[in-house]
Parts: C-alpha cells; sequence; structure tokens
C-alpha cells in the first residue's frame, strides 16, 4: 500500500492486530513509505518558531519514531540531542535514518523507554514531539506531561503541534470519528490493545493537563495552514514552559 516500498495490507493488518510496541517494531523498516510520517512541512514550521527561543543546549524528542523529530532539533541544539521511543525497531530505523553528527555538532543518542516513565531528570531544555500523542489515552497524559516535566531543566520548553478539530460538515471528521469507533471495538476485543486515536487530543484538556503538571502553556498560530473560516488558525504550536 501507499508506495512500492511500503507495507503490503496484510502487513498493516499484522500490526493492527498486534500491540502498539510491537505493531511499530513490525512496521519500522517501512513506516517512512507510509503517510503516517509526519510531514516536512510540520518539521520545518516548528523549527522555525523555536529558532527565535533558543539557543538550546540539549534536546529531547518524545516518542521518536524514526528521528525526524531529532533531525529537526540537530540545527537547533548545541550540545547533544536524544530520541526516546519504546519500540526497538523505530530506534533502530531512527540510528540508520538520522545523518552521522558534524565533528564539532551536538552528540546524539537513542534511549529505549516508556514515555508515560521517562527516565531523565532536569537534563533537556528542549522536548519536542510530532505526531504520538493518539498513542496515549488521556487518563495517561499527566504521568506523560509529568515525565517531560521533570526531563526539563527550569525554564524549559516542551513543544509541539496540535491541530484544531475538524468542523461537522468536514469529510474528516467522519472519518477520524469512524477509525477510533473502529479502534474502541478493536481494543474491546481483541488483546492486546494497539492504542491509537486521532479524536481524544483536544486543546483544552491538553492545556489543563500540562498546567497540572507544571508548565506555563501558551500557544502561537502556525500562520504557513492557514486560518479556518470564523478566523481561528487550522494549526497550532504549544510552546509549555517549564516553572
Amino acid at each position: 500500500m501507499f508506495t512500492s516500498q511500503g507495507p503490503t495490507l496484510r502487513e498493516l493488518a499484522v500490526q493492527a492486530l498486534s500491540s502498539t510496541e510491537h505493531g511499530y517494531d513490525l512496521l519500522a523498516p517501512k513506516f517512512d513509505h507510509t503517510p503516517f510520517r509526519t510531514p516536512g512541512r510540520f518539521l520545518t514550521a516548528t523549527a522555525d518558531a523555536l529558532r527565535p527561543l533558543g539557543p538550546f543546549d540539549a534536546g529531547l524528542d518524545v516518542c521518536c519514531g524514526t528521528g525526524a523529530g531529532v533531525g529537526t532539533l540537530l540545527p537547533l541544539c548545541r550540545d547533544r540531542v536524544t530520541g526516546v521511543d519504546f519500540s526497538a525497531g523505530m530506534l533502530a530505523a531512527a540510528a540508520r535514518a538520522v545523518p552521522a553528527p558534524r565533528p564539532h555538532g551536538p552528540a546524539v543518542d537513542w534511549v529505549r523507554a516508556d514515555a508515560r516513565a521517562l527516565p531523565f531528570t532536569a537534563a533537556f531544555d528542549l522536548a519536542v514531539s510530532f505526531g504520538a500523542f493518539g498513542h496515549f489515552l488521556p487518563a495517561e497524559r499527566p504521568a506523560l506531561f509529568g515525565g517531560v516535566h521533570r526531563a526539563l531543566r527550569p525554564g524549559g520548553l516542551f513543544v509541539f503541534p496540535i491541530g484544531a478539530p475538524q468542523p461537522f460538515r468536514s469529510p474528516w471528521y467522519w472519518a477520524l470519528l469512524g477509525f477510533d469507533g473502529v479502534m474502541r471495538v478493536r481494543n474491546a476485543l481483541w488483546r492486546p490493545p494497539f492504542v491509537m486515536y486521532y479524536r481524544t487530543f483536544a486543546l483544552g484538556g491538553v492545556r489543563e493537563d500540562l498546567t497540572g503538571a507544571g508548565f506555563d502553556v501558551r500557544t502561537q498560530p502556525l500562520e504557513e495552514f492557514g486560518r479556518r473560516p470564523d478566523g481561528s488558525p487550522h494549526w497550532r504550536l504549544v510552546v509549555a514552559r517549564k516553572v
């Protein structure tokens, strides 16, 4: 499916019937040939917004997948960049995909860990995440955000893009609603669960959970993606500062 180098329908079906971790282990070698990889324009827009907020010494990509976010952080960080993910397969693919550091550039390291229990304390100035939040149920967000808060130094930033909800009349509204419904049925009937939902990460609840974890939360529009008929942006950048 998707491209000649992408996963087959059978491979996607096997992944969907696996656990979240094992599913991504299976998908990792072909992940970058699917639409699930974060589009480059989101990475570029985030980097452009972060540049004036730096410089940064150490950066963390939470749920780094195949390393696209790590590659984005490399020009922004002076000392080191760390990618963390719970899938060994994704980390192996990331290590192959991300170019080796320049002689005087930041070091790169890869850590296998559950994002709900990050093994870092006051180690980073900046944390980012791209396209991974659908893998966490709302009840898991306090642990996720609390771990990122702990991993940051005082004043450190946790930054990620977030989209506006789809309007009721949009075909995407119904497509995402249908996908989440299928996943709920699948997880009710089949074990182990595969957690992936598109409509569980609304800005209001996310802001509340970030504030509860100890962040000062602000947003800024990503104008590259335009605005909706009511004038609100299609996409915003959440900029949460550790206080």
